[in-house]
């Protein structure tokens, strides 16, 4: 849910008159991505993610998990979230989008990030291509195709700038709502054991390959010009159905601070 501060930076773009030419995105940054790209407005996208609600896409698989235990493959069920993201994706087709959408998949037979949509795969619907990026390793069921299983593309790329084209334009707004190096002081005891172990390697992890993408991106002269935006959001806020119109509201702010940081560096 901390990633609905994508929504508020889209407010904050419209704000200044930036329309983005491309959007790229992975895990719960891709369902946003999918409503902006089809065309929905601010106000249906803020009303549509405020509504959001843990029947939604957060629902305890407890029967399997009773039955089959750590055999169970996953923690929640995914078809919660696949009939939510077929009912509110505004369009379903890549090719029919109004703002071109690339989308990173985590392969997880190949260890290798898959993309949908522009410059990429298309033979899968929006919907199907987000399901599959959101899906993220212990908690939701991968997405499995031709006997090949596809998984959250936070799990290569926690900030997908390997997804923007060196030549997609002038400025890159890069929007950072993922994990954390440092834990709160709580974790262990914010979920059972195991899955509070998994949380922290996995942040751990992500957050140090991020930096190390962003380092070599400053590194490179041709890259295009980056404004990173931090939004003030609690890292392990996953599922905090709670506080979707802080989170909005966070993202505006930071959007709008780092805009206003690059106007007057």
């Amino acid at each position: 849910m901390k990633a609905m501060a994508h929504v508020g930076v889209v407010r904050a773009l419209a704000d200044v008159g930036i329309r983005p030419s491309m959007i790229c995105a992975v895990s719960a940054g891709a369902m946003v991505g999918a409503l902006v790209a089809g065309g929905m407005p601010y106000e249906q996208i803020a009303a549509t993610c405020c509504a959001l609600q843990p029947r939604d896409l957060a629902v305890v698989n407890r029967r399997r998990l009773l039955v089959r235990g750590v055999r169970a493959g996953s923690l929640l069920k995914g078809a919660p979230l696949r009939r939510l993201l077929a009912r509110i994706i505004p369009e379903q087709s890549f090719e029919h989008l109004r703002i071109p959408l690339r989308i990173g998949v985590a392969d997880m037979d190949r260890g290798e990030l898959e993309v949908f949509g522009a410059m990429g795969r298309t033979d899968w619907t929006v919907a199907q291509a987000v399901y599959a990026s959101m899906a993220l390793p212990l908690y939701l069921p991968p997405a499995v195709q031709a006997g090949r299983t596809f998984a959250d593309g936070g799990v290569l790329e926690v900030l997908p700038l390997s997804l923007v084209p060196k030549d997609g334009g002038e400025l890159v707004v890069a929007v950072d709502v993922g994990p954390s190096f440092v834990g709160r002081a709580d974790w262990q005891r914010r979920a059972p054991r195991l899955v509070a172990l998994h949380d922290r390697t996995f942040n751990i992890q992500a957050s140090d390959k991020r930096e190390r993408m962003l380092a070599a991106w400053r590194a490179d002269p041709a890259s295009p010009a980056l404004v990173l935006v931090r939004p003030d959001v609690d890292p392990s806020a996953t599922f905090a159905f709670d506080r979707t119109v802080d989170f909005i509201e966070a993202g505006y702010r930071a959007a709008h601070a780092a805009l206003a940081e690059r106007t007057t560096a």
